[in-house]
């Protein structure tokens, strides 16, 4: 499958291994719950900070494998969910900096280039976000 913005095909990523072994991991799925729900609370961490704190600190490698849930969905049943998801956030964030970038350096075409990419990236997320009812209908940037 090719890519969106870019002549290029194929997909250069790593995938993760059909079977995880977790079998060194000492923190029941219980424990990890609650370091997750405390993260959130104290630290206010988005979902893939909290994963690679768990990751870094306690070496748990994944998650979903030991507790059977994602990151995410422990946070929605906690009520804890983000009204934005993460993802979303920080493109909108990305696009605030290339709009006050472009601001001083009008002439950038590269960046005019990288606003309309980003632009475009926003509404296909927030288009797939709406039909998942993961966001409001009337939800909009600015």
């Amino acid at each position: 499958m090719a890519r969106i913005h870019a002549r290029t095909k194929g997909k250069s990523s790593s995938s993760k291994p059909d079977v995880v072994d977790v079998s060194f991991v000492k923190t029941k799925a219980k424990d990890i719950e609650k370091l997750i729900v405390q993260f959130a609370k104290e630290d206010d961490m988005p979902a893939s900070q909290i994963g690679l704190k768990l990751r870094d600190t306690y070496g748990v490698p994944s998650v979903k494998v030991i507790c059977g849930k994602t990151i995410s969905e422990i946070l929605k049943e906690n009520d804890m969910q983000k009204t934005v998801p993460e993802d979303l956030q920080a493109l909108v964030t990305k696009l605030q900096s290339l709009k006050k970038h472009l601001m001083n350096n009008s002439r950038d075409v590269h960046n005019k280039r990288s606003l309309i990419l980003t632009e475009s990236k926003i509404r296909r997320l927030v288009k797939y976000y709406k039909g998942n009812g993961r966001i409001p209908q009337n939800w909009r940037y600015d």
